[in-house]
């Protein structure tokens, strides 16, 4: 629902605010008053193309702001989270624009900064405005398909299904044929490639495991000299073993010359003391260099290489890094790859098997798609025709009993997708005779809005959006424009619609009337808007129906239609 419509500095226009409510609301007015302002603010506000005349003389910038109540799921709100603006279901949607006198124009959704593209992407889930020569809404030829699904009561997610399961079917297909087509190029290479692998054996971390080896093998034969002059040292001459041995056996001598105590008193007790320490620290002695002997021969066998061996750890090493380097990948991924490649031979070998399966589950795709959108187009077809019916029966009392109206439905397997592959058009014949033709280009201007009026109140179980008719009347009268009236107000009983009229039959069917009115305030001339009350909806219907004087018969005859 439109809530407000809030207008600054546009043509005559310096400031107006307008409350809207559900039904129908007329909006009344003198020739020339500036009922076309007001459509041209809410075409502003809904991202139409803005021209720098609309800015009031004098004026640095002009803004017009619609405010909309959009139910909860309105498909407004999923347009507002695709473009990353946040709103929860139900929360209002202002748009504004503002435009500048040099012809700069910036636009807002719910006070962020948006592109004019959105606000027109918006304002097509939220409005539809039908004037003279509007072909927007249900008079746009891309939207009929959806029009007559909704009319139908289809369920269009069928189809959806069955197109994803399709597409899903042709791209696995596909894939399949191209990449054994592209294995079968390579094969020679892939078998190569497979049996040099496997040959080769590749295990992760190998490499590592290699290049630490060689590095100790490369400083084993170093290594091993040093140790082995270092036990030489050790041996040299008679020996250090040898010679701690006979320095022991001295002090045993000693030791037995001295005999006595050594916890007795005086100089014989001290000095056999002093030798116990020097045969404890030779004792001692003995015992590291006997291990120190046993350690250094334990750390020459370490050393001790297999011999070849550094050739054979660089030879796998250099063979490992030489396949890596062909198929230009690390060392530790060559057990992937050689699985990889492997499984690339194995498509070859299994692909006609594999693109036979894809090729039946494709065709079985392709039958339940058929199947869903054959019915659907059945569905279409019988809903077009009553559709043709219903708009047919409300044209006669719209003053167009002469004009027909078809939904053309062409079938074509060639445009399928996931909506099906019918093309929905509506085309008018306005007189006998003429062929049928684009509702948007048959039809004139007066035609038009009858026709979109018809249609609208045909497909009232269509997703609600404000309604606005621009003259839906013009060139009717009497029991033509009665019939437009009760067709609004029947229309607007589950939603919002606005009328722009000069039918007091037409206005006397309104819920709110508003009067537009244009005087002079000082030197300029301006244009403002009232909402009438009871008694003043009472003379403007009454000025409707007189003229210039109001006369008692015409109030007496504007009682009659507000009461009708």
């Amino acid at each position: 629902m439109l809530a407000s419509l809030s207008i600054k500095d546009i043509v005559l226009i310096d400031q107006l605010q307008l409350d809207f409510a559900a039904g129908l609301s007329a909006l009344t007015g003198e020739t020339g008053a500036g009922k076309s302002i007001l459509l041209g603010a809410l075409g502003l506000a809904c991202g139409d193309r803005a021209d720098r005349a609309m800015v009031r003389a004098g004026a640095g910038q002009a803004q017009a702001i619609a405010l909309f109540e959009p139910p909860a799921g309105h498909p407004c709100y999923a347009v507002l989270e695709e473009a990353g603006i946040s709103a929860e279901p139900g929360e209002p949607v202002i748009l504004r624009r503002s435009l500048s006198a040099d012809g700069r124009s910036r636009a807002h959704v719910n006070d962020q900064p948006a592109s004019v593209g959105l606000l027109a992407r918006l304002a097509e889930t939220l409005v539809e405005i039908h004037g003279q020569h509007d072909g927007r809404g249900l008079l746009d030829p891309k939207t009929h398909r959806e029009l007559l699904d909704l009319f139908a009561g289809v369920d269009a997610r069928i189809v959806q299904s069955a197109w994803a399961q399709l597409s899903a079917a042709r791209r696995t297909a596909s894939d399949l044929a191209a990449a054994r087509d592209k294995a079968r190029e390579e094969e020679s290479f892939l078998r190569d490639s497979v049996e040099a692998l496997d040959a080769l054996a590749p295990e992760p971390g190998e490499e590592a495991r290699l290049a630490d080896e060689r590095k100790f093998l490369q400083q084993a034969e170093t290594a091993l000299t040093e140790l082995q002059d270092a036990t030489d040292a050790l041996a040299g001459g008679e020996g250090l073993s040898g010679r701690l041995n006979t320095a022991l056996r001295g002090l045993e001598r000693v030791r037995g010359a001295l005999g006595g105590d050594a916890d007795g008193e005086g100089d014989a007790a001290a000095a056999r003391a002093a030798v116990d320490r020097a045969a404890a620290a030779l004792d001692r002695a003995l015992i590291e260099f006997s291990e120190a002997e046993d350690s250094l021969q334990d750390a020459a066998q370490r050393f001790e290489v297999e011999p070849g061996r550094l050739d054979a750890v660089e030879e796998r090493l250099f063979a490992l890094r030489a396949a890596a380097r062909k198929h230009s990948v690390e060392v530790d991924a060559l057990a992937d790859l050689r699985r990889s490649l492997s499984d690339r031979l194995d498509l070859i070998d299994h692909a006609d098997d594999r693109l036979k399966e894809a090729e039946a589950a494709l065709t079985a795709a392709q039958a339940d798609y058929a199947a869903a959108a054959g019915a659907l187009s059945t569905q279409r077809v019988k809903a077009g025709a009553a559709l043709a019916d219903a708009v047919l029966a409300e044209l006669a009392p719209l003053k167009m009993d002469k004009a027909r109206f078809q939904v053309r439905i062409e079938t074509d397997e060639d445009r399928a997708g996931a909506k099906g592959w019918d093309k929905v058009a509506f085309e008018v014949a306005t007189n006998p005779g003429a062929p049928f033709g684009p509702l948007d280009k048959i039809a004139s201007g007066g035609e038009l809005s009858r026709f979109a009026l018809a249609l609208k109140v045909c497909l009232v179980g269509e997703a609600g959006k404000v309604m606005v008719f621009d003259e839906v009347d013009q060139g009717v009268g009497g029991a033509v424009a009665d019939a437009v009236g009760q067709r609004l107000a029947r229309l607007a009983q589950t939603g919002q619609a606005l009328v722009v009229t000069h039918a007091p039959q037409v206005a006397a069917r309104a819920n709110m009337h508003f009067r537009i009115e244009k005087g002079q305030a000082g030197d300029a001339v301006r244009t403002t808007v009232r909402e009438l009350g009871s008694l003043e909806r009472r003379e403007e219907i009454a000025r409707m129906l007189s003229g210039a004087e109001i006369t008692d018969a015409a109030r007496a005859a504007a009682d009659q239609l507000m009461g009708a």
